[in-house]
């Protein structure tokens, strides 16, 4: 095996919540393009249906169901629906997410909460339901951010914290079931990249805020970040686990 072969997913299956728009899009390409089936999971079932479109034009298998990741039974019925098409699961990329910025003597009880179960209760039942499945090999990676990791100006103190109890959970699924299950778990920390998300702030904040922070001095591309997820997800990071890794442009350097 070369080391470009080490990144290929060739009869893998691949499960990618949040697939209905940016980044969940581009890591459900990026996997097909590897060689892996791949299995979407959403709330909006007619965008879906696009990535199914565009993941079949590569020549994959993709099926899609609609998924309400707050829900552990819908994250269950995800899983099954994977195994049921192909039989297996081989990687889970826990996507699905938002993002708020409230300032945190106004952010309401509902409000904060509403975060920390989507951005991360979420990712602890997908990935409670995709290890009773996986076998030993199998990948989980874990999309966290590099607000985890850092401040950026914006009050969203439910968003850092969700994303930095992500990066916690990480390295206690790693730990638990590397041993015994030989899964690997890990985290990528995106820094700025364009997406439904980003397109919430003021092009004054990116300008003012953001590139100052930034090494590289722009965003980044959706391929420089699912490169780095097919390291994770594949052969290639096979010694790889229990980590955060940051995808952020050099903004934790600053």
């Amino acid at each position: 095996m070369t080391v470009l072969d080490m990144f290929r997913l060739d009869g893998k299956v691949a499960v990618v919540t949040g697939a209905s728009s940016g980044l969940g899009v581009s890591f459900a390409l990026a996997l097909a393009e590897a060689g892996a089936d791949v299995v979407l999971g959403a709330r909006r079932e007619d965008r879906l249906a696009e990535t199914v479109a565009q993941v079949e034009s590569l020549g994959r298998k993709a099926i899609a169901v609609r998924t309400d990741v707050t829900s552990p039974e819908d994250c269950q019925r995800l899983v099954d629906a994977a195994m049921e098409a192909f039989g297996r699961v081989d990687v889970l990329v826990n996507n699905a997410g938002v993002g708020t910025a409230v300032p945190a003597l106004k952010e309401t009880p509902d409000q904060f909460s509403s975060v920390i179960d989507l951005n991360l209760n979420a990712c602890y039942w997908m990935a409670q339901a995709a290890g009773r499945v996986m076998q030993p090999g199998s990948s989980i990676v874990n999309i966290s951010s590099v607000l985890g990791l850092t401040t950026m100006g914006l009050p969203q103190a439910a968003y850092a914290a969700s994303k930095a109890g992500l990066i916690g959970l990480t390295r206690d699924l790693a730990q638990q079931w590397g041993p015994r299950k030989g899964i690997r778990v890990n985290a990528l920390a995106p820094g700025y990249f364009a997406s439904e998300m980003t397109d919430q702030f003021e092009a004054e904040y990116i300008e003012r805020s953001v590139l100052p922070r930034t090494l590289l001095g722009r965003l980044g591309q959706h391929g420089e970040l699912s490169a780095a997820l097919l390291f994770l997800a594949s052969d290639a990071g096979g010694y790889t686990t229990g980590i955060t890794l940051p995808v952020e442009g050099g903004v934790l350097a600053t």
